[in-house]
């Protein structure tokens, strides 16, 4: 059988290994970015190249999406620019950013108004997996609309989590993100006050990193801390969006992430400077 055709829509730092590798698997994708300079690379390889996101979803039988936020993916699927305006029924459409909740479950609707199918499918890992295919995707939708993506998945992945409806795979994301990010934010100030102390920074640090602290990101950014590799995985400013996102979401079930907030205003402040 021949694959489906993909539009795949956003190319940052995520996007554009996510396009890549599903081009190295032989299907043919239409990528659209709100800076054609990005999809240069892509074209090269064999993606045709998109002037709007409507353009890139005409035709296809899968839209995939990978943009920062909120807003940047509204711009991407609704108005007469979007995606949904020429996707036909049956479509298959899958949000891969990290938003928030109500936004996906507003985009559902959109696309079911289509006669589209829709799950949210934000990921795990970071440039280099989506660059070789080794992403785990967090799902919410109906089992349904899972098996029908599930082959898109797996070209990028190589785990894929049902966690149940719309919107269950948003929240665990940033779930997941803001444990991230209050673990960083706490490696942070330890590798400071190591610094400031009369300490051998790689036997100090061997000790969280080998014991109970020395989580995978522990382990992998306390070496790229001790190798000042600053090279960009993940942008600082997008971080603290998931951080506020879940925050968000937390205040409609009445709770209040502490640890998150602190971790949040560290973010903010190095934003700032």
């Amino acid at each position: 059988m021949n694959p489906p055709s993909i539009a795949f829509l956003g190319l940052g730092l995520m996007g554009s290994g996510m396009a890549a590798t599903l081009l190295s698997k032989g299907f043919p994708v239409t990528v659209y970015n709100r800076n054609r300079d990005k999809a240069e690379p892509l074209a090269e390889r064999g993606a045709k190249v998109a002037a709007t996101a409507a353009e890139a979803a005409a035709g296809a039988k899968v839209i995939v999406s990978m943009v920062a936020d909120d807003n940047a993916s509204r711009t991407l699927w609704l108005g007469d620019e979007g995606a949904l305006s020429t996707a036909s029924p049956g479509t298959i459409c899958i949000e891969c950013s990290t938003v928030t909740v109500g936004w996906v479950r507003e985009l559902a609707e959109a696309a079911a108004s289509r006669g589209c199918e829709f799950i949210d499918a934000p990921v795990t890992g970071s440039k280099t997996q989506a660059a070789t295919g080794e992403l785990n995707f967090l799902v919410g939708g109906s089992q349904e609309a899972l098996e029908k993506a599930r082959p898109i998945l797996d070209a990028m992945g190589r785990s894929v989590v049902h966690l149940g409806p719309v919107g269950s795979g948003a929240m665990v994301k940033l779930i997941n993100n803001f444990v991230c990010g209050v673990q960083l934010a706490s490696l942070a100030e330890a590798v400071a006050m190591i610094e400031r102390c009369d300490l051998d920074p790689e036997a100090a640090l061997g000790v969280l990193t080998n014991g109970a602290p020395g989580s995978p990101l522990v382990k992998l950014l306390s070496a790229r801390m001790m190798a000042s590799d600053y090279t960009p995985f993940f942008h600082l400013h997008l971080l603290a969006k998931d951080l506020s996102y879940a925050i968000q979401e937390a205040d409609k079930l009445s709770l209040d992430l502490k640890t998150v907030g602190t971790a949040l205003g560290h973010f903010q402040n190095a934003v700032d400077q």
